[in-house]
């Protein structure tokens, strides 16, 4: 479903992302894990079309995507949720949402069975979609910023670093909602630094450091076999 061919990923002079491979299958939640600074942000953001890659390829199901612009990328089948959470502050919870579904705006009738949807997953948000979303609380706008790129209608959802900021049980109830979409057939990619969270809901796992994978296999390989402490704190 997604696949990335000896990608690299430049910022000036300085190469953040080295000649790294890795796939998705469909339907497979797949964590990249590694510190701050390991390129994890980066390669999502060069997959989602924001940075443009310096080397190698991205196929999101046999199509290259790699030179794709963003708008390109989501018309394509692939959405993302940015560690930045932003939302639109003054607009409520429902425009928000219908911003997400804005490439397939001519569906009205699509668009409001995938809303359905969309408020099953996410009940909170039904019960606030009349509120302004910059009054939600931070794990109600990670919610909300879930819930409007899955108003895309994506065959593949990216995700970074979803807990950043966020208390320990409102932590726990986004990693049930993560599950929730794994177990609707979504094919995920999350970057995450939370190692156990990511590790227990992935299937599988890919660890960088200073722009490399260093590690990959499947969630218990990466747990048995992987010296995680030497990749975070460089030990």
């Amino acid at each position: 479903m997604l696949e990335a061919r000896n990608l690299s990923v430049n910022y000036g002079m300085i190469r953040a992302v080295r000649e790294i491979s890795f796939t998705l299958a469909k339907g497979e939640l797949v964590s990249l894990l590694g510190a701050n600074g390991a390129g994890k942000s980066t390669t999502l953001k060069c997959i989602a079309g924001a940075l443009k890659a310096g080397g190698g390829s991205i196929m999101l199901d046999c199509r290259d995507i790699t030179s794709a612009s963003p708008e390109q990328v989501v018309r394509a089948g692939l959405a993302t949720v940015p560690e930045t959470r932003d939302v639109f502050p003054d607009l409520t919870v429902s425009e928000n949402l219908m911003l997400g579904a804005y490439i397939h705006r001519r569906d009205r009738a699509g668009n409001r069975e995938n809303l359905q949807r969309v408020h099953h997953l996410f009940p909170r948000l039904a019960e606030r979609e009349a509120q302004a979303a910059g009054t939600l609380s931070g794990g109600e706008q990670q919610m909300l910023v879930i819930a409007r790129a899955l108003m895309s209608r994506p065959a593949v959802l990216l995700l970074d670093e979803p807990s950043l900021g966020l208390a320990p049980a409102i932590v726990d109830r986004i990693f049930e909602m993560i599950e929730t979409l794994k177990r609707t057939g979504l094919t995920i990619l999350l970057v995450e630094q939370n190692v156990n969270q990511a590790l227990a809901v992935a299937d599988r796992a890919y660890v960088m450091r200073l722009g490399r994978i260093v590690a990959s296999g499947t969630a218990d390989e990466i747990r048995a076999t992987t010296d995680l402490t030497k990749h975070y704190l460089g030990g």
